[in-house]
């Protein structure tokens, strides 16, 4: 991504990686719509529209976590546990299962969020916020 966010890739491409602030953008655009879609949507027209709406909103989250995760050096499959622990706590956490699911979104939270990515270039590309000089 060197340099400049090139935001439809960030949001459709989980190849490379991407720097905390982009991150933080793009989980926020991503959270605001989610949040938005289901606070509008009324029921009826919910069940209809969810499986277009849906599919899209996770596959974006999918890539935006996965170009975050390769920044800190981690694989992009991580981003499945993620997901997973986003959708079983979306609305409340109500079981022990969930509490952990709730512990994953934490670790999750401090390792993408406040935490800086590897120095120079890993196997996932170079560094986007400090690109290699030639």
């Amino acid at each position: 991504m060197g340099g400049q966010i090139d935001w439809v890739e960030l949001f459709f491409s989980s190849t490379g990686r991407v720097g905390r602030t982009p991150f933080l953008i793009a989980s926020a655009a991503l959270m605001f719509l989610a949040v938005i879609y289901e606070a509008s949507v009324v029921s009826a027209l919910h069940w209809l529209t969810g499986w277009f709406v849906y599919p899209g909103l996770l596959f974006s989250v999918a890539c935006v976590l996965s170009k975050r995760l390769h920044d800190r050096g981690r694989s992009g499959w991580l981003a499945a546990i993620v997901i997973l622990a986003l959708v079983a706590v979306w609305s409340q956490p109500f079981n022990f299962i969930d509490f952990v699911f709730t512990i994953v979104i934490l670790w999750a939270a401090v390792e993408l969020g406040a935490m800086p990515g590897e120095q120079g270039a890993n196997r996932y590309g170079p560094n986007p916020v400090k690109p290699a000089t030639v």
